[in-house]
């Protein structure tokens, strides 16, 4: 069972008041997945927002390099102990925008993408502080898949010279 107590550990609820987390207690579960388990692909439904309790997950990007090959998938980030995944469980159009695969057996605490949207339109200072550490998460993603872009375009050009 998921307590108050564990979801103070995690730097996502910095700021959230006892009360605010024990509503969101109330909507999560723990789940565990065996490496090399795709927890989602790109595109499908957000189902949940993660909390990695432990183990490593890849968010990967597929990119077709022609018709007739397969995608290559390139990592965009790796999630581990204490990070958040998913955030398109409460960002329209609530479809993931990455790939997540496990390379580790992972624990995850769940929220699930409906019940938690119903939650946070219903308490708006919850929402909006939800929304925040949301936001950080993207802009985490962000930067990483940055680093990445800046490091295939640096590689690409130092060739030219």
């Amino acid at each position: 069972m998921i307590s108050v107590d564990l979801l103070k550990q995690y730097s996502f609820f910095k700021g959230f008041s006892e009360d605010e987390l024990k509503k969101l207690v109330d909507i999560a579960v723990e789940q565990s997945f065996k490496a090399g388990f795709q927890i989602w692909r790109k595109s499908e439904p957000a189902k949940n927002l993660y909390l990695l309790e432990d183990g490593k997950v890849v968010m990967v990007m597929d990119c077709y390099m022609s018709a007739d090959k397969l995608p290559m998938q390139v990592t965009v980030d790796i999630a581990t102990k204490g990070d958040a995944m998913g955030w398109s469980a409460v960002v329209e159009p609530y479809s993931y925008t990455l790939g997540a695969r496990c390379i580790d057996d992972t624990k995850a605490i769940a929220f699930d993408a409906e019940k938690l949207r119903a939650l946070l339109n219903k308490d708006h200072l919850l929402g909006f502080k939800f929304m925040q550490a949301t936001a950080k998460v993207i802009a985490s993603r962000l930067t990483h898949t940055e680093i990445i872009l800046v490091g295939e375009r640096g590689l690409s050009i130092l060739t030219d010279y």
